[in-house]
């Protein structure tokens, strides 16, 4: 799938991104090129200690920021495959700072999808999250608009044969910023701040978001939002896999928070089809065969007014299961 390709990761410092680059090296070996593009030259320098060119000759870091387009055509020169990752994604840091999430989170879009059909790129993977479904929040509403553009995107190119997909998924276990590390770093002080008792999540690891990649740079025909059959979680759940001798502090949620997520609207059920592993949402007006790709995928209609929601899902993680996952794929330390 990725032999003799080169690869471009924005955003490739962090935790997806490095999760990325781990799987890419340990099982695409013939790769031609694996670049780094993130504007944190630190990040860079720290992850450059991880992966040195020595070891890893195939490896090359770009310095350059999604804001800036002329640094992104410069960058997507001879790459075969754009994975779009870099975002400002901290909700209550987008509700203050609107200005910078919107350049980052759309502006920064638009300019991938510039450079890429400026430079012969021939597939681009978005990434997106629960919170473009149905937005309250702005990181939701420019993450939704940033979806919109690459599906979009699809209907500019001409006879250009590239490819533009998306892949939305839910919270990712153990990602920088996420609830579990927190709430394992606040756990000596015997109190954990919980936004509010009813509050629910969807659960995926990082290597479930890494494998959702992939897929879509396999089967992608364009235009499609991916979504991962996944379980949810209660958050004092989360707390009391992590720490049940701590007592709870209920804080309230913050600005631009839902109680519950979703990844599909009923609204967006007369578009959405099962594929078994993966719900996927097409286009109200492919640019493809519908009857073939149903054909293809063996896909089938999910029913008028179907909703995916983290507080009414049919699959649940429980202390147990999260206290095993955390093990697994946070701390392995844990107990």
């Amino acid at each position: 799938m990725l032999a003799n390709k080169t690869i471009l990761i924005t955003g490739g410092t962090g935790s997806l991104g490095k999760a990325l680059t781990s799987h890419i090296f340990e099982n695409y070996p013939s790769i031609k090129k694996l670049i780094i593009l993130s504007r944190d030259e630190q990040k860079q320098f720290q992850m450059a200690q991880e992966y040195p060119v020595s070891a890893y000759p195939k490896i090359r870091f770009f310095l350059g920021d999604v804001r800036d387009q002329e640094r992104l055509i410069r960058a997507f020169q001879g790459v075969d495959v754009v994975i779009h990752a870099a975002a400002m994604k901290h909700v209550h840091l987008a509700e203050y700072n609107p200005d910078e999430c919107i350049k980052t989170n759309i502006g920064g879009a638009q300019n991938v999808i510039h450079a890429a059909l400026q430079t012969g790129v021939s597939n681009v993977v978005a990434l997106s999250t629960d919170k473009a479904c149905a937005p309250i929040n702005l990181y939701g509403a420019t993450k939704l608009t940033s979806d919109k553009l690459f599906v979009a995107a699809n209907n500019i190119k001409g006879t250009n044969p590239i490819k533009f997909s998306v892949v939305r998924y839910g919270n990712v276990m153990g990602s920088n910023g996420s609830v579990i590390p927190f709430f394992i770093k606040k756990k000596p002080e015997g109190k954990l701040p919980i936004t509010d008792i009813s509050m629910t999540r969807f659960n995926i690891s990082l290597q479930g978001g890494v494998d959702m990649v992939m897929h879509a740079i396999e089967h992608a025909w364009g235009g499609e939002i991916f979504i991962p059959k996944i379980p949810s979680y209660n958050i004092t759940d989360v707390a009391q896999a992590i720490a049940p001798e701590c007592s709870l502090d209920i804080i309230g949620i913050r600005p631009g928070e839902k109680i519950h997520e979703e990844m599909i609207t009923s609204s967006d059920s007369y578009n959405t089809y099962d594929l078994g592993k993966y719900f996927i949402i097409l286009p109200s007006v492919p640019h493809f065969d519908l009857e073939l790709f149903i054909n293809s995928f063996k896909a089938t209609k999910v029913p008028e007014g179907f909703n995916y929601n983290s507080g009414t899902n049919s699959e649940w993680e429980t202390v147990s299961s999260l206290r095993d996952l955390i093990k697994e794929h946070v701390d392995s330390n844990f107990v």
